[in-house]
């Protein structure tokens, strides 16, 4: 039989090494964290790093190695934890030996996040010692412990998360709007936490919306607040288009409110994802001031979708938006009905812009003899248009009359009272039905029936006001002119050009306002 001889273990000091004429101190570090940035609890943050601090320094055994502290940092996960990790990351180095900390809830949320960072250190021999629940990890049962109060810990957290979720959803049902103000361009907060405007932001954004409808596509309309020096709402110098596209459809410029467009799906990773019929929203009218007023706001939702598909050839082509050009995708060819496009052109050494069929310049499958018409022969074509309104004042203010005629006789009211009166008894139904545990899907669908409704009914006025206002503006232009225009002007054309047809012997100028003007060449 073999011997056997038992060697016993020795008492580690963590990673400190013997000295057999001093007893080595341990590196005690302490890690602190509140989750939020309220001034409670700023106060407990303030109050965990001062006795922590005097806690370590005054046991003769320890050495000072710092204080680790997250200030208004949730603890569901470590992303965000700068000095957790760079803790972490010091223990590793061999810089400290042990970390004290209050509770397993300040430590983590996450049970697979605090067992994992335990159990690393734990492989170099640091202890982690949790005050309130006096676990120190390096013990038999330690970890049998902390796997139950981590747990625990990540239930709390998981019930606080659908407290507060569920607090969302009722201050969003009394119609109690919450948003960043620090990131949302044209607005402020006052005392009591109400949208206020801020009048140099505000003009920022009605700019936008100005030159929106005026034809300048969302890239030239973020290159010229750039130019301009302008900041965005988060206080970046550099505009991006889907910035400009977000402010485009942000209802909150008109004074409303959709509430809970995306929703948390983790409570542990804190992702956010849309809202896209999962969770109920909640739409709240006239909350707070607007910037647009509706009409102009639908009418650039309108443009937005207009813009998606500008125009489809009669072979079926689409063409996208574009405003690279004052006259981009203007010009109609008269005998085939494609674009135009505009062409740098170098004929036998000669220099010049033209524009030309798209059916001459690539395979469409039509056969077209459309002539390439000069860009400056355009130029002239518009100023002779403009000044036949004006020779002709009142024949065409005779038109415009009747254009407007035509406009108010056309329009029927969807007696938008009445649909607001319906959506409210629908919304009492629905909570009824909601408290009661029924089925409402009839109800939701005749609510999404009337706000379709509502919309096409705000978005058809728009259209009819804006048509109304370009009559009167023309109207007014025609009245207000002393002397015809002796040069081209590219405001005018985004202003009130809507076509222009090019045929062979003469041009079809078509304005907004519904007037078409015939210039001969």
């Amino acid at each position: 039989m073999s011997n056997i001889t038992i060697i016993p273990a020795r008492p580690q000091r963590a990673n400190s090494q013997q000295n057999e004429t001093e007893k080595p101190k341990l590196r005690v570090a302490a890690y602190c964290r509140v989750s939020t940035d309220s001034d409670e609890q700023a106060t407990s943050y303030e109050a965990q790093v001062s006795h922590y601090t005097e806690q370590i320094t005054r046991n003769p055994e320890w050495a000072f190695a710092g204080i680790y502290a997250d200030d208004g940092i949730s603890g569901t996960n470590t992303k965000k934890r700068e000095e957790f990790n760079r803790m972490i990351a010091d223990c590793m180095d061999g810089r400290i030996d042990m970390i004290i900390t209050k509770s397993i809830s300040r430590f983590a949320r996450n049970t697979l996040d605090c067992l994992k960072y335990i159990r690393q250190l734990k492989g170099r021999n640091i202890p982690v010692f949790f005050e309130k629940e006096n676990i120190n990890t390096l013990d038999a049962k330690g970890e049998v412990l902390l796997t139950i109060m981590a747990s625990l810990a990540q239930q709390e957290s998981q019930s606080l998360s659908q407290n507060v979720k569920l607090g969302l959803q009722f201050r969003y049902q009394r119609g109690e709007v919450q948003v960043n103000h620090s990131r949302f361009l044209g607005y402020t907060k006052d005392e009591n936490g109400r949208l206020v405007i801020d009048p140099e932001q505000a003009e920022v954004v009605r700019r936008i919306y100005r030159e929106y409808l005026d034809g300048y596509s969302t890239d030239k309309i973020s290159a010229g607040l750039e130019r301009d020096g302008i900041l965005t709402g988060a206080g970046n110098p550099r505009w991006h288009t889907s910035t400009v596209a977000k402010i485009l459809r942000n209802e909150k410029y008109m004074g409303d409110a959709l509430l809970q467009k995306t929703y948390t799906v983790d409570y542990l990773s804190k992702k956010r994802i849309k809202n896209n019929g999962i969770m109920p929203q909640y739409y709240v009218e006239n909350d707070h001031e607007a910037i647009i007023p509706k009409e102009i706001f639908m009418r650039v939702q309108d443009e937005l979708v207009r813009r998606r598909l500008v125009k489809v050839s009669p072979n079926g082509r689409k063409h996208g938006f574009s405003s690279n050009h004052v006259f981009s995708q203007m010009i109609v060819c008269g005998e085939c009905g494609e674009l135009l496009r505009r062409v740098h052109w170098n004929n036998h050494g000669c220099r010049s812009i033209v524009w030309r069929c798209l059916s001459r310049l690539q395979p469409t499958g039509v056969i077209c003899h459309a002539r390439t018409v000069n860009e400056e022969v355009l130029k002239n074509v518009v100023v002779q248009a403009f000044n036949e309104l004006l020779g002709s004042k009142s024949a065409y203010q005779k038109r415009l009359q009747d254009n407007l005629a035509a406009v108010l006789r056309g329009y029927e009211d969807e007696q938008a009272l009445k649909i607001d009166k319906r959506l409210a008894e629908l919304q009492q139904d629905l909570i009824n039905h909601a408290s009661r545990k029924e089925d409402y899907n009839d109800i939701a669908d005749e609510i999404f029936r009337l706000r379709d409704m509502k919309q096409k009914n705000f978005t058809d006025t728009a259209v009819r006001n804006e048509q109304v206002k370009r009559i009167n503006e023309l109207n007014e232009f025609i009245e207000q002119q002393d002397s015809e225009l002796t040069e081209f002007d590219e405001s005018l054309v985004r202003r009130w050009i809507k076509e222009i047809i090019v045929w062979d012997e003469r041009f079809s100028v078509e304005l907004k306002s519904g007037v078409r003007v015939e210039i001969e060449i």
